[in-house]
């Protein structure tokens, strides 16, 4: 298979965000089961895991030294990409073998060999999707990261729980770590050429900040992964407390979720490219206030059972539009930093999320929660047109 074809960088970049979802799913659910295996306070857990983020606030300098550091003639991306998935495995490895009750620092400091790990070939992945992705492909590569990204959460926290119980938590660490090492045989593949007049590193890229356009797109990217990110994190408290859905069943309506949020992007990345980024970024904003309205109404299990799915596809959906439109607004000088930063905007959203839903709840209750972030996110629908005023067809 060429290295410049399409199919061959869905392979890579899908295998890139399969390892990375493999590691969210460990640090979302298992790092807190795994050190309550030794007793560790749940104080020292919250430390752990706080810190465990610090490379993400580094994202940005990686992506910047990504734009301008050839690494020893290999190219921008690639060797970085190489380093970051060998941190990741490596750390992953080392885990297990260090008692996090005797030697809390150094198991931090594994924590973040890994998280620096991710970020790594994270931030430069998406730098050299950018500089390889034909624009009319860009939505197709973007659903495949995103559903890549989930498929993992479904798929491998099956693995690592059945592992976990069954025989040891070092079986999990040593199956992550395993797969971590796979997307090594396509990123060792990459050949990256000398960049073209016009695309070399300049500071002067950051100028694409300073504009209405810009600042509005990251007004979006601020609001839905806002929006998106408080629902789900409230998700399974709403289906048992409100719909009455037991605790083993909203195990797999979050599965379902997931399902949906692959189906989402694999089809959502397609759907982008062929009605551009405009038109896509209206129908994500619809499709998502419909599934949480479809939320409101939830009264028993199967009505549940229908808007959870409509939840996952938007969720999917909405993000592959966002991406692939932030791919297209990111400046080629600067690939890597650009979309680091516009991905930071959104981090903001998710953090800013988890504790307004948390008051909106306890004011409102879940539905009205439901309701206020529908509104929230429909009020963002007259800045789409402004946003891709005057651009080609492809970008909407």
């Amino acid at each position: 298979m060429r290295t410049d074809s399409k199919w061959f960088r869905a392979l890579l970049f899908g295998s890139i965000y399969f390892i990375e979802g493999a590691v969210l799913t460990y640090f979302s659910g298992f790092n807190a089961l795994y050190l309550r295996s030794f007793d560790v306070s749940y104080t020292q857990i919250g430390i752990a895991g706080g810190i465990a983020l610090l490379p993400f606030v580094l994202k940005i300098f990686i992506g910047m030294l990504s734009d301008k550091v050839n690494l020893a003639g290999m190219g921008h991306r690639k060797p970085f990409m190489i380093i970051g998935i060998l941190l990741q495995g490596v750390g992953l490895l080392l885990a297990p073998l260090v008692n996090p009750v005797t030697s809390f620092p150094l198991f931090i400091l594994i924590l973040l060999l890994v998280s620096l790990g991710m970020s790594t070939y994270d931030t430069c992945s998406d730098g050299l999707a950018i500089d390889t992705t034909p624009t009319e492909e860009r939505g197709f590569v973007q659903g495949v990261m995103v559903g890549a990204r989930a498929l993992a959460a479904i798929v491998l926290a099956a693995a690592i729980g059945f592992l976990a119980a069954r025989v040891s938590w070092a079986s999990a660490f040593f199956f992550i770590a395993v797969i971590t090492f796979l997307p090594l045989i396509l990123v060792l593949r990459v050949r990256e050429g000398e960049r073209p007049a016009g695309k070399e590193f300049s500071l002067a890229g950051f100028r694409s900040f300073f504009t209405r356009r810009m600042g509005l797109f990251l007004l979006l990217g601020l609001v839905y992964p806002l929006v998106l990110y408080s629902v789900n994190g409230i998700l399974g408290a709403f289906l048992n407390e409100s719909v009455g859905i037991s605790l083993e069943r909203v195990g797999l309506y979050t599965a379902l979720f997931g399902v949906g949020a692959v189906v989402g992007g694999l089809a959502g990345g397609p759907m982008t490219d062929r009605l551009g980024r405009r038109a896509s970024l209206i129908a994500a904003l619809v499709v998502t206030s419909v599934s949480l309205f479809a939320l409101v109404v939830s009264s028993s299990a199967a009505i549940a059972f229908i808007a959870v799915l409509i939840f996952g596809i938007a969720f999917g959906y909405y993000e592959t539009v966002y991406m692939a439109a932030g791919m297209d607004f990111a400046d080629p000088r600067i690939a890597a930093t650009m979309f680091s930063i516009i991905m930071a905007v959104g981090n903001i959203g998710i953090g800013a999320g988890q504790p307004l839903a948390g008051v909106l709840v306890d004011s409102t209750g879940f539905r009205g929660l439901f309701i206020i972030l529908s509104l929230v996110n429909l009020a963002t629908l007259p800045l789409v047109p402004i946003v891709f005023k005057g651009r080609d067809k492809t970008a909407g």
